[in-house]
């Protein structure tokens, strides 16, 4: 039973990976889903923690990278309002945009996913590309939206939005911390 639970949570890790992939592709190429979902879900992922590349979960790689997607100006919006003052998602480097998007959209539609468990996924896919401060912009970033997003009750439908909303209000920005960006 706990190694059908590490594999899962290899697995996981690893379609996460692939859905960070596939919406760097998507942005970078401008090109369609369903084409880039299909070279992403075809190949084996690993993190720097597993012995084994792990193949992506294809369902859970759609719910992602469509998750991402279909809510991308919301999030973006969301994780504006979350970076210290003067820094906006278009001034990040788009390998760690996505990876604060694909994060947002776990702590907005997946409550049933840990904020620790959300928060410490991205912030090793963030270790994996990047060796100064990106991954603790990561952490902080998601810290703060998690904060926002999981304190309301999961049935209160478009109360998530108002909420997100509320995050792009330059007011309710933290001090920042020193935690502006890395790019």
């Amino acid at each position: 039973m706990a190694a059908a639970q590490a594999g899962s949570r290899q697995r996981r890790s690893a379609t996460r990976l692939a859905a960070i992939q596939a919406l760097y592709a998507l942005e970078v190429s401008g090109g369609s889903v369903e084409p880039v979902l299909a070279d992403v879900a075809q190949r084996r992922w690993a993190s720097a923690d597993q012995a084994e590349p792990a193949a992506a979960d294809p369902e859970f790689l759609h719910l992602l990278v469509e998750g991402v997607l279909d809510r991308q100006d919301e999030f973006d919006a969301a994780i504006d309002g979350a970076l210290a003052h003067g820094w906006t998602m278009m001034r990040l480097e788009i390998l760690l945009r996505a990876i604060l998007r694909a994060g947002t959209f776990e702590l907005a539609a997946q409550p049933q996913t840990p904020v620790k468990v959300v928060i410490n996924e991205y912030v090793e896919i963030a270790h994996a590309f990047f060796a100064g401060r990106e991954p603790s912009l990561v952490n902080a970033v998601l810290d703060r939206l998690a904060a926002r997003l999981r304190e309301m009750p999961a049935d209160v439908g478009d109360a998530g939005d108002r909420l997100l909303s509320r995050g792009s209000n330059p007011d309710d920005r933290g001090t920042g911390g020193g935690t502006g960006g890395g790019g």
